[in-house]
């Protein structure tokens, strides 16, 4: 088996998927250049920390218009075989969007330093690059620890699309913001998932971009349209107060564990799967109801039956800088929210009166209880509904579009 020989076993971290792969139409996917002109992008190659088929996020949003326009290599973190030191390193090609996205994962015999395993990937990018005649070509990081495989390519363009502050995660690589700073260097665009991101990474890169968590109205609009409720909530009485996003160091479960006990006449509904943390740690209550994980097209029926959607975030480091893309989506669903003081909720969110702001249990009940009263809110709708007619999927993907077009430019003059 040589390395390049493809599989098409299954995802190899089915056990926290979240999500399918769930391709998106845009409203407006012509790619135009900066005098309205038609300007073809080259291949796009992704690097990713995170699997494409677990939670459909900015990456998939953002790639799958990609896929439209050009050929997307969406290059994962590796699958390490702890079980078999001996196996031959070989390379798995998954096909999505209509096999116009290729996922590809290498997957490695366990026992590798990681200095060995980062060679051995060059490698076999190498020669899957010579393969799929992948030349002229934009290269697109979500992590900077993909540069110890991939900074020997040679792409036209280098974006990094900064969607979290990864060195304040659990478990982050001691060497991440060192590589930060090396990808800093060589990347002409850096893109940033929100405003608080942007204030911290234009101190560090003289071309940085906010731009925010979007939303596909449509998709979560089918939320306020009468759906038929899902078999393992339909049976959970109201009121019902729901979370659904990835259960992991961010979601401040003692909060959770305080409300169920404050107001046991709730049921509080988590949708997600558990990672990175102990599930024995969650906290257990007969009101709270853990459904596990959901495909994407799969929420807007469960937001459909909830009465208020929660973003029930810690205050650590990991959530310093987080813009959370649950929060336009939960009120494309027409769902009231409560969410704890994230920079990025408050403003605009909060500042707008779209979203309820609440520091500790005590004022998270009170105002789950006045989001609550305000489900039949048709001012408050109005409003919601004006300010999500400001944004979308593909006019943020267009944005950078416009960006990577005019830096192509200086490319082809210099």
């Amino acid at each position: 088996m040589s390395l390049l020989d493809a599989s098409s076993l299954a995802p190899h971290n089915a056990a926290t998927e979240l999500t399918t792969a769930v391709s998106t139409t845009p409203e407006s996917i012509a790619t135009t250049g900066l005098n309205g002109a038609s300007s073809k992008l080259p291949d796009l190659v992704c690097f990713a920390h995170l699997h494409w088929d677990f939670v459909w996020q900015r990456p998939q949003h953002l790639l799958s218009r990609f896929a439209q326009q050009t050929r997307v290599f969406y290059i994962e973190e590796p699958c390490t075989h702890f079980d078999d030191t001996k196996m031959k390193p070989w390379m798995e090609v998954k096909d999505r969007e209509e096999g116009k996205l290729k996922v590809v994962v290498a997957h490695l015999p366990g026992g590798l330093t990681e200095e060995k395993a980062d060679a051995i990937q060059a490698e076999m990018l190498t020669a899957y690059f010579e393969k799929e005649k992948i030349q002229d070509f934009i290269a697109w990081y979500y992590s900077p620890m993909f540069l110890a495989k991939s900074r020997h390519l040679k792409p036209a363009l280098t974006i990094y699309d900064c969607m979290d502050e990864l060195a304040n995660f659990k478990g982050a690589h001691p060497e991440l913001r060192s590589r930060e700073q090396e990808l800093f260097k060589q990347a002409q665009l850096v893109f940033t998932g929100g405003q608080s991101l942007y204030e911290a990474k234009t101190k560090q890169h003289h071309s940085a971009h906010a731009f925010p968590s979007s939303i596909d109205k449509a998709h979560f609009g089918q939320a306020r349209t009468n759906l038929t409720e899902p078999k393992d909530q339909k049976n959970i009485p109201h009121p019902r107060v729901g979370f659904f996003g990835v259960v992991d160091e961010r979601l401040d479960i003692e909060l959770l564990g305080q409300l169920a006990t404050a107001h046991p006449e709730w049921q509080f509904i988590v949708i997600g799967p558990v990672v990175k943390i102990d599930p024995a740690t969650l906290p257990s209550s007969k009101n709270i109801h853990y459904l596990g994980g959901k495909d994407y097209k799969e929420l807007p029926t469960y937001l459909h039956g909830w009465d208020v959607a929660t973003l029930l975030f810690a205050d650590n480091e990991s959530t310093k800088f987080i813009s959370p893309t649950k929060t336009p989506e939960y009120l494309a669903a027409g769902k009231p929210v409560v969410s704890t003081p994230i920079r990025d909720v408050v403003r605009p969110y909060g500042e707008l009166g779209l979203v309820h702001i609440a520091a500790d249990a005590d004022k998270f009940g009170k105002a789950i209880s006045m989001a609550l009263d305000e489900v039949d809110d048709a001012a408050w709708l109005q409003r919601v509904d004006a300010y999500l007619a400001t944004i979308s999927w593909d006019q943020t993907w267009q944005g950078m579009v416009d960006l990577m077009q005019a830096e192509l430019q200086k490319v082809a003059k210099s």
